[in-house]
């Protein structure tokens, strides 16, 4: 009767590798915008059109924004030091606009669905 060792040490490997790439594979859709010296970097963010993708936003400021987008449908406070995540659907090629809606002298960012 054949020992059923080798199968289970390949299996073991083969759930070790898989479970080692799923980090890299859950930040593929994701990307990060910070706000910090009143703007936000990176003011443009360019995203792959019809694949739906989240954004992280960082406040590493000292005061409240909101971080808004009304071609995107979308207004979240974000409070000093936190951080949001913003689920964003697959979108249709195109530019959208998002900005802190508190403060109207901060540079408006874009986002390039191409």
């Amino acid at each position: 009767m054949p020992s059923a060792q080798p199968s289970l040490k390949l299996l073991a490997l083969a759930s070790l590798v898989a479970v080692c790439a799923l980090p890299a594979l859950a930040r593929a859709d994701e990307t990060e915008i910070k706000f910090e010296n009143h703007h936000f970097t990176p003011q443009t963010l360019n995203l792959t059109s019809g694949q739906a993708t989240k954004i992280k936003v960082v406040n590493a400021s000292n005061e409240t924004i909101e971080f808004e987008s009304f071609k995107l449908n979308r207004e979240q406070a974000v409070q000093p030091g936190q951080t949001i995540t913003v689920n964003i659907p697959a979108l249709s090629p195109g530019n959208y606009d998002f900005y802190d809606d508190f403060h109207q002298d901060v540079p408006q960012g874009n986002i390039v669905a191409r």
